[in-house]
């Protein structure tokens, strides 16, 4: 069997949102289509996750969360949440940031109680461990996350600067700018995480293919990318003189979630309410995608393999 060109983690996000989340992300690690998932600790069925992931031996790591649902760590005055015990969500946390409204102290203290979490519910440290909707590059938290992830000798993060963002013509007005501020942020932790040690692939892709805009030809043109930015730049897992590529995929797939059924204290978003998660697993199981694979020659593995 010929090297491969690339070595690819596709990490199925939000592993434990529901019931239906957790038998679609497992259908697609069965068929072939995705090599690695991402616990959501405080989701409605995340022990459910975790006892999958025993039973089916799929390499896990931490999706901390510190912007949807209910925290894990009961804080007096918790600066994290809103009057009703939520945290502030996605666009919320980053305003609430942005005013100078959070205690970093909070958030070491909510990253440290998911990641105890996690442990309980798994029997180990996580493989890796990213932020959901992206909380762990934006500023001061990077900093907080970088220690915690230092402190407890784990390895592996995810740093979301995608190749193809910029030249991408499909994604709307508001998510393109979005996912433009999330890449900014990435890059400006990449120092951060450089400091404690942190590791992560040489490339990343995955926004430009979310739910409905994800399509075999678009994921081949961006393993295409990737590859290409891999070799002419180095990431946290790589040395200089590796031949090998090393990637991450971002993938949502899933069963719709039921309207009461699922989510982390607050019920299921829309999102996961959506064809969009059965449309990831779809095309994430079709065999013209795992030819592509082979075409490329790309290698699917889980961070642990890095």
């Amino acid at each position: 069997m010929p090297q491969p060109r690339m070595m690819l983690v596709v990490t199925g996000d939000d592993f434990g949102y529901c019931p239906r989340r957790n038998q679609g992300i497992v259908d697609c690690f069965q068929a072939g289509g995705l090599s690695n998932v991402s616990l959501l600790v405080n989701a409605a069925a995340a022990k459910e996750a975790a006892d999958l992931a025993k039973r089916h031996n799929i390499p896990i790591g931490l999706h901390a969360n510190l912007s949807e649902g209910v925290p894990v760590c009961e804080q007096t005055a918790s600066t994290l949440t809103d009057q009703r015990g939520f945290l502030h969500g996605k666009m919320g946390f980053r305003q609430a940031l942005q005013r100078g409204q959070l205690s970093m102290k909070q958030v070491e203290a909510e990253l440290r109680a998911q990641v105890r979490l996690f442990m309980e519910l798994t029997g180990h440290l996580p493989h890796h461990m990213d932020g959901h909707q992206h909380v762990h590059v934006l500023p001061g938290v990077r900093e907080v996350f970088a220690q915690v992830l230092s402190d407890l000798s784990i390895t592996f993060t995810r740093v979301p600067v995608e190749a193809g963002l910029h030249s991408c013509t499909w994604l709307c007005p508001h998510l393109h700018r979005f996912y433009t501020q999330v890449e900014k942020d990435a890059l400006d932790s990449i120092p951060v995480f450089t400091r404690y040690g942190i590791r992560w692939p040489d490339t990343y892709l995955g926004l430009t293919t979310m739910g409905h805009n994800m399509s075999v030809p678009r994921l081949q043109r961006a393993l295409r990318q990737a590859q290409s930015a891999g070799r002419s730049g180095s990431g946290g897992a790589a040395d200089s003189d590796q031949p090998v590529v090393t990637a991450e995929l971002m993938v949502h797939p899933g069963y719709p979630s039921l309207p009461t059924e699922g989510g982390c204290g607050e019920g299921p978003d829309d999102f996961s309410k959506s064809a969009d998660r059965q449309h990831e697993l779809s095309v994430l199981r079709d065999p013209a995608l795992l030819n592509v694979y082979r075409q490329e020659g790309v290698q699917l593995c889980a961070f642990k393999d890095l």
